[in-house]
């Protein structure tokens, strides 16, 4: 026990016993021979050998399994502390609290996708609650979803959670159905909203009568465009402010959280003919309309990107924007950082079109970062979002269209531009890197072409090599697909002796020099070899006896050449 290693032997005399340390010896071979002996001589129901290594720094022991041998060990429940067992919901109360509306909203979605409510609208409407008692069936599969998962989280029999939340739900239909034949829920036609706030002030139950009589003003609409509307009209007839405003508007935002939480009311409402990732930048305009407003007026091509929100969308984004409903605002922007985290493709039949409105989504949830979510939440959903685009599917679908190697190469360089996340940085270069490396590449800018002179390549070449480089690539990538499109240029220019053609015209002096210079800054040839040779050309004319004589006869003719000489790197 002295040194800084020792072994120890643990056995269990049954198989649902806990361990109990046996012996200690700085011996390993002892010690696994005395748990082997045990376990022969059926001492044990099971044994364990352990290396124990003594840390002088903490002196504290580090353990690590040497053997174990014999029955296993039985997984026993895990303890919760005594403010954490029974049901999660004691009383019918509890139905009505956020998460408890969420569990229903989960447990009955189908029931409720049905009838087109929430499940706020079902915890204050007589009707709901007298139609969900009477299916029967809906409501026991319901209680089963609850109770099962929970009984395993709390270690309560199932059957005693199900008579348990039976009950429960037994009482929370019949307060609703109760409150429903007392008249507590009063007909908006013949009854003002404002005038019903003030009169349910200090009273006990003001919440669950306000919200019986909110969700009743939805009876017998089907629809998120036309409840929605219902619902702005209620806040418009709602008391200015104070308690009475506050009374209203609670129980119609809790209604916007559940109804714009489906997908099929939020298509209603922004449109059913939007993609999904229309749909997601339509809701970024109707929560923030006034940063998207600003930012399409300095590029109105986000215009095409960004749909339209009118009619009670519209309605709804004024009231976010001049700080309403907070509660459905911070919702709605998670849930577009989910759908931008989810593997479900933002327009599945374009994957140029998913680029697109992937870096329309990155500058708008990018210009309202600060009020609604953090810059750190946008760039960790949008480097989610860019590992699905360079995988193998997405970039074989997105080069499809593509009917030559430098169009692919082109829309790889894109896709190079608009991934975030050094990982996904480094896989979109490998892509690109593979292209412009490839024979096919080669050959294609080598061949001869009825459309395109030498000349040209090499310019589009080196407008291919300076997107590379606006790309932010990493140093290595960067570095290694530069070098592959500079030797291509080379080689397009060493074929078709541009250089030296140009050296040995006869054209004038500052004109031959004009050309060469562009080349070498990269301007009209891709950095590499050619771009070597046009700058040694241009020395060798520098530097002829007849050309200083020209020079210094005219010396303005060399103040346009300045800049290209200090991008060629001749001058400082």
């Amino acid at each position: 026990m002295a040194g800084p290693v020792h072994y120890e032997v643990y056995v269990r005399k049954t198989a649902p016993a806990p361990w109990s340390l046996q012996m200690a010896t700085e011996d390993r071979a002892h010690a696994v021979q005395t748990a082997e002996d045990i376990l022969t001589d059926h001492g044990a129901a099971a044994v364990r050998v352990t290396k124990e290594t003594l840390d002088p720094d903490t002196m504290e022991f580090t353990s690590l399994t040497v053997l174990t041998r014999g029955a296993p060990e039985i997984q026993r429940k895990r303890q919760l502390p005594e403010d954490q067992q029974g049901p999660r919901c004691t009383g019918a109360q509890d139905f009505y609290t956020p998460h408890a509306r969420e569990t229903i909203g989960r447990v009955l979605e189908d029931w409720l996708a049905r009838s087109g409510v929430t499940a706020f609208e079902l915890l204050h409407r007589p009707d709901l609650a007298e139609k969900l008692e009477a299916s029967g069936v809906e409501l026991q599969h319901a209680i089963q979803k609850i109770a099962v998962p929970e009984s395993q989280e709390v270690g309560q029999p199932v059957h005693d959670l199900v008579r348990h939340y039976q009950k429960l739900s037994d009482q929370a239909v019949e307060r609703v159905i109760s409150a429903g034949r007392r008249n507590l829920f009063p007909d908006l036609e013949n009854s003002s909203i404002a005038d019903l706030a003030h009169r349910l002030i200090g009273q006990p139950d003001r919440a669950f009568v306000m919200g019986g009589i909110v969700s009743g003003a939805l009876k017998g609409l089907r629809g998120g465009r036309v409840r929605l509307d219902r619902l702005m009209d209620l806040a418009d007839r709602a008391p200015l402010d104070g308690a009475a405003h506050a009374m209203v508007m609670v129980p119609i935002e809790q209604i916007l959280c559940e109804m714009l939480a489906a997908r099929t009311s939020l298509a209603d409402v922004l449109g059913p003919s939007l993609d999904q990732g229309a749909s997601l930048a339509a809701v970024v305009r109707m929560v923030a309309p006034r940063e998207i407003n600003a930012l399409i007026a300095q590029d109105p091509r986000l215009a095409l990107q960004v749909p339209a929100v009118d009619g009670p969308a519209a309605r709804l984004g004024a009231r976010l924007e001049a700080g309403q409903f907070p509660l459905l605002a911070a919702a709605l922007a998670r849930m577009v950082l989910r759908e931008l985290m989810s593997p479900r493709r933002l327009r599945p039949k374009d994957p140029a079109g998913e680029i697109d409105i992937l870096r329309t989504l990155a500058m708008t949830l990018t210009v309202t970062a600060g009020r609604l979510l953090t810059l750190d939440e946008v760039q960790t959903a949008f480097n989610e979002r860019s590992k699905a685009i360079v995988t193998a599917d997405f970039v074989a679908a997105y080069v499809k269209p593509c009917n030559t190697v430098l169009c692919e190469a082109e829309a790889l360089t894109r896709l190079c531009e608009n991934v975030t996340g050094g990982a996904n940085k480094r896989s979109a270069a490998r892509w690109l890197s593979a292209c412009v490396g490839s024979l096919r590449f080669e050959g294609e800018m080598r061949a001869p072409s009825t459309t395109q002179t030498a000349a040209q390549k090499l310019g589009v070449l080196a407008g291919l090599q300076r997107a590379v480089r606006a790309c932010g690539l990493m140093e290595r990538d960067h570095a290694e697909i530069n070098a592959a499109i500079g030797a291509i240029g080379g080689t397009v220019e060493a074929d078709a002796r541009i250089v030296m053609m140009l050296a040995r015209s006869p054209a004038p002096l500052v004109q031959k020099l004009s050309v060469l210079l562009r080349l070498a800054a990269g301007e009209t040839a891709p950095l590499g070899p050619a771009a070597d040779r046009a700058k040694a050309e241009a020395v060798k004319l520098f530097r002829a006896p007849e050309s200083r004589a020209t020079l210094s006869a005219a010396p303005e003719t060399l103040v346009p050449l300045k800049g290209l000489m200090q991008a060629a790197g001749l001058a400082a």
